[in-house]
């Protein structure tokens, strides 16, 4: 069945549109976001290379400023493809306007210069059913004679030194005003190297302003020399060649987690339209850095034939993918035994992942080039890539795996702390029996609760105490190593239940200062190696909920007198043998000297010393990250930092003595 169409009623006259035709110049100048990308200054996640590191962060990016410079670069890349380049040198004038490129290659026919860099669809990358000499497709950046002629016809001032080998002849062409006027010189024998010189002066009118960035150059100019080891690369005179590619660049993000995942070479078999059998090869190249203290999300830094794939694509989400999937498999039975689900997080974060891809025809989502789409010979090319090398990275990186189960174990801990939240009004309500607690009720500021090892100490507590303001509640023997224990383990230890009631804290809530019982909490332990530990203890537990604590200078320290030495007019108290020493030297007439073994046996006298003191030493925590990673090693269930710890210990002690 059809239908007629109705006719529209239009009133009075009508103006038919006007259509033009416009030249490519005028095409690419007005419309310079088809070509190159934006033409607006945008901000770009990304990282730039200083003196000794790289640097994440977020800078000021003009896409098609760089794209058009990028363009007479990659040029060259592909020339070192071909076979033709060993060498690259990139000037930038001191005013940032004029970017020289130069390299050593073939050149090309004279003739076809005028083409080249001012007609589009001129080029020598179209062939991509084209195999070299060994019977591989070929491989290169540029594929649609767009890129040189784009740049050329957006620039104030174009010129192009060529040195043909072939026919060695040279020939200078300047195109100015985006190649409105042209000028040529004779062709002329040339010494010396061959190849092409490009100087450029991008155009203010359509750029809104042709000042090149420095940095962003040379970012450029290194990330090249990554991805091509044994090409050497200059910038204003300064020499980049790295010859392990890039590894050398997860070295240079993170030396000490640097790991090279490694390279392959796919070769795979496809039919070109007219039937022909051809080979093609893929390069793929990985590696990772992880920083096991890093709670920020996985960064990629990825190449395709050299360009950096900012928005990343069909690679990125296989490569993540395969490795996740890995990473869950192996630890699987883990998992299972620890009671805890693994998720993609707890795989990727803290993690860089450095990938260098080199393949015939990549297609990306436009000329920019910055996020490749789906390739099938890619994907198994990737695949198997994975699979080759994936045991081998976990046997060389166990304590990766480790990281990834510790961080899920943390991640249930948090959760069972939420919970725990709930039930913390009931605790801290509770009646706590051991508690010998401050008297006074309105300004709970002043007062100071003790943390003592042993009942016998809380004895001594009570009769030197400023009951007023001071309190002290006893630990039985050593506290649990929380580092290593469940919340519900922690909740359901009596001791722990109590000094946070006491002071008024509650799991899976932040300390509120102000509401707190007590403003200083003081460990009052034996002066011996268990008293240590047992401060350590205490100290990790504090930390690992409350490190607010720290911060207020809450957390303090009180030592014991190790000896007590009666004199002819008062006792003196000394904390070391030491002290002791100075004591004996002093000329003093001693009585009689008590070493206290423990708190349970000092005077009344040794605890008024104690409690009577102005201040205590406090906790203090310089370096929050630096604090946590030395907590761990101390209580984690890793044994060998902990042990590396002591003999190091053990050594500087022998080379002190």
């Amino acid at each position: 069945m059809t239908s007629n169409i109705g006719a529209v009623k239009r009133r009075g006259k009508t103006k038919d549109a006007v259509i033009e035709s416009k030249d490519q110049r005028w095409h690419c100048r007005n419309r310079i976001t088809l070509v190159f990308g934006s033409n607006d200054i945008e901000e770009l996640d990304t990282y730039v290379y200083s003196e000794h590191s790289v640097e994440f962060k977020t800078i000021k990016f003009h896409q098609a400023k760089s794209k058009a410079i990028e363009e007479i670069l990659d040029n060259c890349i592909d020339e070192y493809y071909r076979g033709h380049v060993n060498e690259i040198h990139t000037r930038l004038s001191a005013d940032g306007t004029r970017v020289t490129v130069e390299d050593n290659g073939l050149g090309m026919p004279l003739k076809k210069i005028p083409q080249v860099y001012s007609e589009f669809r001129t080029g020598s990358k179209f062939k991509d059913e084209e195999v070299d000499s060994k019977g591989f497709l070929h491989r290169t950046l540029g594929q649609n004679g767009l890129g040189a002629a784009a740049t050329c016809l957006t620039s104030d001032e174009f010129k192009v030194t060529v040195r043909h080998y072939n026919s060695k002849k040279e020939q200078i062409y300047t195109f100015i005003d985006g190649a409105l006027t042209t000028k040529k010189s004779k062709p002329k024998a040339f010494d010396g190297h061959s190849g092409v010189k490009v100087e450029v002066v991008l155009s203010n009118e359509v750029y809104k302003n042709n000042v090149i960035d420095p940095e962003l150059l040379q970012k450029r100019i290194i990330d090249l020399a990554y991805n091509n080891p044994g090409l050497t690369f200059y910038f204003n005179g300064k020499k980049f060649l790295f010859n392990k590619g890039l590894y050398e660049l997860a070295q240079y993000i993170d030396e000490n987690s640097a790991h090279e995942f490694g390279t392959e070479k796919y070769v795979f078999e496809t039919t070109t339209a007219r039937g022909t059998k051809v080979k093609g090869q893929i390069d793929l190249d990985l590696s990772f850095t992880f920083n096991k203290m890093s709670e920020e999300r996985e960064r990629f830094i990825s190449f395709v034939n050299s360009t950096p794939t900012y928005d990343g694509g069909f690679h990125h989400d296989r490569i993540r993918r395969i490795f996740i999937n890995a990473v869950k498999e192996k630890l699987e039975r883990t998992a299972k035994k620890e009671k805890i689900v693994v998720v993609d997080n707890d795989v990727l974060t803290g993690m860089t992942f450095i990938i260098g891809i080199t393949m015939p025809n990549p297609r990306f989502e436009s000329q920019t080039k910055r996020k490749l789409v789906r390739d099938s010979h890619l994907e198994k090319g990737i695949e198997q890539f994975l699979a080759k090398g994936i045991e081998k990275f976990f046997r060389k990186n166990k304590d990766f795996l480790e990281i990834v189960v510790e961080r899920a174990k943390y991640r249930h801990k948090f959760q069972e702390l939420k919970d725990a939240a709930k039930t913390a009004k009931k605790h801290r309500k509770q009646r706590i029996e051991k508690l010998l607690d401050a008297n006074e009720r309105k300004d709970r500021s002043k007062c100071t609760l003790f943390i003592c090892e042993g009942d016998s100490a809380i004895g001594g507590l009570r009769s030197a105490r400023n009951k007023l303001y001071q309190g002290g509640i006893a630990l039985k023997g050593k506290p649990m190593n929380v580092a290593q224990a469940s919340i519900k383990d922690i909740l359901n230890n009596q001791e722990f239940s109590d000094i946070m009631a006491s002071i008024g804290l509650a799991l899976g809530q932040p300390a509120e200062i102000d509401q707190l019982r007590f403003s200083q909490i003081v460990f009052l332990s034996d002066s011996d190696v268990d008293g240590g530990h047992i401060n350590t203890l205490l100290t990790n537990f504090f930390f690992c909920f409350w490190p607010e604590l720290f911060d207020n200078g809450i957390m303090q320290i009180a030592k014991a007198p190790l000896f007590e030495v009666i004199t002819d007019k008062k006792t003196l108290f000394a904390e070391t043998p030491g002290q002791l020493d100075d004591i004996k030297e002093s000329g003093v007439k001693i009585r009689e000297i008590q070493r206290n073994k423990g708190l349970g046996e000092m005077s009344q006298a040794a605890f008024k010393h104690v409690l009577t003191r102005k201040s205590f030493t406090k906790i203090q925590i310089n370096d929050l990250a630096k604090a946590k990673e030395m907590l761990n090693i101390c209580f984690g269930k890793d044994s060998a930092p902990r042990k590396e710890l002591l003999i190091d210990h053990e050594d500087y002690e022998v080379t002190r003595s």
